[in-house]
C-alpha cells in the first residue's frame, strides 16, 4: 500500500499558504490512489523538542543514562520509522527569515543518524533512506528563484541538503513565491503552485 510522511511547519494556522498547498497535495494524491495511508506530523501544534547537551548525547553518542535520554532515542527512532516508511514525503515549508521553521529543522536533527539515516565510508558520506520521493512546497513573501535576492535563498538548498544527506534525491520543489506582492500576486502564485502540484499528482 502506498503510504505518505506529510509534515507541515507553517505557525501561521489556517491562513498558512504553505498548508494549503500541502493539502491540495494529500488530497490530489488521494484522488489518484483512494487506499492512500497518510501519516500527518504537526510540527507547529506538536513540535519536535529542540536538542540539548541531554539529548544530543542520546541521538548522537547514544547514551541512554537518564529517561530524557531513553525518551529521546525513543522518538527519534519512531520518527525515522515513519520516515522509512513512506513512500512519498510531503513537507510544507514557509519560509521564515531567510530558512526554514526551526520547528522544521529539529525534525531533520532527530532523523539524521549515523547508521540510520545516513553513513560514512572512504567514499565520504551515503544516505540510506533511498527510493522515496520528496514534495517540497515552499512558501515566501518575495522572490527568490531568481533575481538579486537568490543569494539570500537558505530554505530550498538546505532543504535539497538535508534530503540529499538522508538519500532522498527525487525532490519536486514548488514555489509559492511573491505572496507579499499584493493581493493579486499573492493569487496568482497560489494557483500557479495549484497548477504544479496537479502536474506531480498526475
Amino acid at each position: 500500500m502506498a503510504s505518505v510522511l506529510v509534515l507541515n511547519s507553517s505557525a501561521s494556522g489556517p491562513d498558512s499558504v504553505s498548508r494549503q498547498l500541502v493539502a491540495s497535495t494529500v488530497e490530489q494524491l488521494r484522488a489518484k490512489n483512494p487506499s492512500l495511508q497518510v501519516v500527518e506530523r504537526d510540527l507547529d501544534a506538536n513540535p519536535v523538542p529542540h536538542l540539548n547537551v541531554e539529548t544530543t548525547a542520546a541521538l548522537r553518542a547514544g547514551q541512554t543514562a537518564t529517561a530524557a535520554q531513553v525518551e529521546a532515542r525513543a522518538f527519534s527512532d519512531a520518527l525515522i520509522a515513519e520516515l522509512k516508511a513512506a513512500d512519498t514525503v510531503v513537507i510544507g515549508a514557509p519560509m521564515y527569515n531567510f530558512g526554514i521553521p526551526s520547528t522544521l529543522k529539529t525534525w531533520f536533527d532527530y532523523v539524521l543518524r549515523a547508521g540510520l539515516t545516513f553513513k560514512y565510508s572512504e567514499a565520504g558520506p551515503e544516505g540510506l533512506v533511498t527510493g522515496k520521493r520528496a514534495v517540497v512546497v515552499l512558501s515566501r513573501g518575495g522572490l527568490y528563484s531568481s533575481g538579486p535576492a537568490q543569494a539570500m535563498d537558505s530554505q530550498e538548498p538546505h532543504l535539497r541538503t538535508l534530503l540529499g544527506f538522508m538519500g532522498i534525491t527525487d525532490v519536486t520543489v514548488i514555489r509559492a513565491e511573491k505572496l507579499g506582492y499584493g493581493p493579486e500576486a499573492r493569487e496568482q502564485a497560489i494557483n500557479d503552485a495549484v497548477a504544479e502540484l496537479a502536474k506531480i499528482a498526475a
